[in-house]
């Protein structure tokens, strides 16, 4: 429910506070006053496009913010928490979320929801538990088959929503299957192309059969197998002189003879250094034992085993160009044989999806006639009730039928629901979207809420000018039909009708008011003489006419004996 709503800067209003609250809210106001920007800052709060042509004229954006009363735990609780939002809680069980909207005029926007920033599409989310709203593109949607089928879905309840689930899932189940097994037979030819060449790779993986950084180590060997005579000469240059071949003296003597030379004296500075001495004699003994290793193998090694090593290079630098990288050919190594298993698979696979497939679509077919059969139930009560709503609503001998034909599979059923409206008795029915008039098919869709709202409540209803069209009996009977839906929801009327606003519980206006140059609007809540004036004015044009506020005091009480 919302309880208050704040503009500021919208199209002719200036600012302006809403009290709304529970039960039945009438808005009405002088054609130009701004009772559309009511509508339109709602939207806005329920995520609907900013317009920047809504900012007032000389304001640099609008805004709009919205005190709702929610439940503390629920759907709505939880999106609001998820975003980063707050809910103050009310203590019973109920909690206040403040919600935001602001659009610039040169259409920027921001929303906030719980004191926090979100994205427009987090209200949108909100809206679908929150509130519905009906206008005039809202009657136009009626004459959709979609708009009409929901109706009906809304109306059957728990039975229609478990058998429209269970068709779902079976629908999804069966389209998945469909879907993988066609494009499975598309791609035959070309997955058999890729298990040719898949096969033909692991073929030459096998043989080369290669190592983890072994290109690598190849390109080591090979630069030192291309450079062997420069390499031996400079090994063994400095074995001679580590070791003391030839003339040299041994370094390792020297050292030696060194480090005894400073054991002689008894100097702690010296003995230390002589200790490092000792270190050096180990350290060059191991080089030089390295150096004589690396000669042997370089004895060992000769022009068959570069010619070797280069081939392997080869070798390895084919999968390499072939595969973008040793790792890669390696990767597809490891990983090839399962797709190729994958790929070989393909008729035997093909075969086994097909069963799946029938075995999903004759679980489609019987969750199908399920969600018809619901549907075909419901619609015969949805005609009943809303048949008897019409004829309260100054359409006495008007027929509403509900059929469900049979149509091509959606994922929403297999189902095609219409309304058709026989306006007098001996009339054929004719759908809502070519036989109703405006002024009807306002009263149609009133009587469907009214009729759903019994087994599917929304908190909060809006209504702009759903009493478009009609007037005199017909338009207290749908005042009648709004206070009756306020007796469970909340409900918001933007009306230019006497008769409708003589049922509501709390009346607001937008008044306009001018400097001689700029045009704006405020809204206030009438009670008293106030209110009887405002009705004059609907009733006659004439605030004042005494023959037109006797009406208007006949009109509130007859609205004030409804509650």
């Amino acid at each position: 429910m919302i309880e208050e709503m704040r503009l500021r800067d919208l199209g002719v209003i200036s600012e302006a506070t809403l009290p709304i609250g529970p039960g039945f809210t009438a808005i009405t106001g002088e054609t130009g006053a701004g009772k559309t920007m009511v509508v339109t800052g709602l939207g806005l709060l329920l995520g609907q496009r900013a317009d920047s042509s809504a900012v007032r004229s000389g304001a640099a954006a609008a805004a709009v913010d919205g005190v709702w009363i929610v439940d503390d735990d629920g759907p709505v609780a939880d999106r609001v928490r998820d975003a980063g939002g707050e809910i103050d809680p009310l203590g019973d069980g109920r909690g206040e979320l403040i919600v935001g909207r602001t659009v610039s005029r040169e259409g920027r926007g921001r929303a906030t929801v719980g004191g926090r920033a979100a994205p427009a599409a987090v209200l949108g989310e909100l809206a679908d538990h929150l509130v519905v709203v009906h206008g005039q593109s809202e009657q136009l949607r009626l004459r959709s088959a979609a708009a009409q089928r929901e109706a009906l879905d809304r109306f059957g309840g728990a039975a229609v929503h478990a058998a429209r689930d269970a068709y779902a899932a079976a629908f999804s189940r069966w389209r998945d299957l469909d879907e993988t097994l066609t494009a499975l037979v598309a791609q035959r030819d070309q997955r058999a192309r890729e298990a040719a060449l898949l096969r033909s790779q692991l073929d030459t993986l096998e043989q080369v059969a290669p190592q983890p950084g072994e290109d690598a180590e190849l390109a080591v060997r090979a630069e030192r197998l291309a450079n062997g005579e420069e390499l031996r000469l400079a090994a063994a240059t400095a074995h001679a002189v580590l070791s003391g071949d030839g003339d040299a003296p041994d370094a390792g003597i020297l050292l030696a003879e060194a480090r005894r030379v400073l054991e002689r004296v008894q100097d702690p500075a010296l003995t230390d250094l002589g200790d490092q001495i000792s270190e050096l004699g180990y350290r060059v003994a191991d080089i030089a034992a390295s150096l004589a290793g690396f000669l042997a193998d370089l004895d060992e090694s000769g022009p068959h085993e570069l010619a070797a090593v280069e081939e392997r290079r080869a070798l390895l630098g084919a999968l390499v160009r072939e595969h973008g990288s040793l790792e890669a050919a390696l990767a597809l190594w490891e990983a090839g044989s399962l797709r190729l298993a994958e790929l070989d698979d393909d008729s035997g696979r093909a075969e086994r999806l097909a069963e799946e497939r029938d075995d999903a679509a004759r679980a489609l077919d019987t969750a199908a006639a399920a969600l018809t059969a619901a549907r075909v139930e419901a619609a015969g009560r949805l005609a009943e009730a809303v048949t008897a709503e019409l004829q309260a609503l100054a359409m006495a001998d008007a027929r509403l039928e509900v059929r469900v034909a049979p149509a091509s599979a959606t994922a929403a059923g297999r189902d095609e629901v219409s309304l058709l409206l026989a306006p007098h008795p001996g009339a054929e029915p004719r759908p809502v979207s070519r036989g109703a008039s405006g002024g009807e098919l306002s009263r149609v869709m009133l009587a469907i809420e009214v009729v759903i709202a019994a087994t599917d409540p929304v908190p909060t209803f809006v209504f702009d000018e759903v009493d478009a069209g009609i007037g005199g009996a017909a338009a207290i009977e749908v005042g009648r039909r709004l206070a009756r839906l306020a007796e469970g929801s909340q409900v918001i009327a933007v009306t230019h009708l006497a008769q409708v606003a003589a049922f509501a519980g709390n009346h607001l206006s937008v008044v306009k008011a001018g400097d001689g140059g700029v045009t704006s609007s405020d809204v206030r809540r009438l009670e008293g003489a106030e209110r009887e004036a405002e009705m004059a004015r609907l009733l006659s044009g004439m605030p004042d006419s005494e023959a037109a506020l006797t009406h208007a005091r006949e009109l509130l009480e007859l609205g004030a004996s409804r509650h």
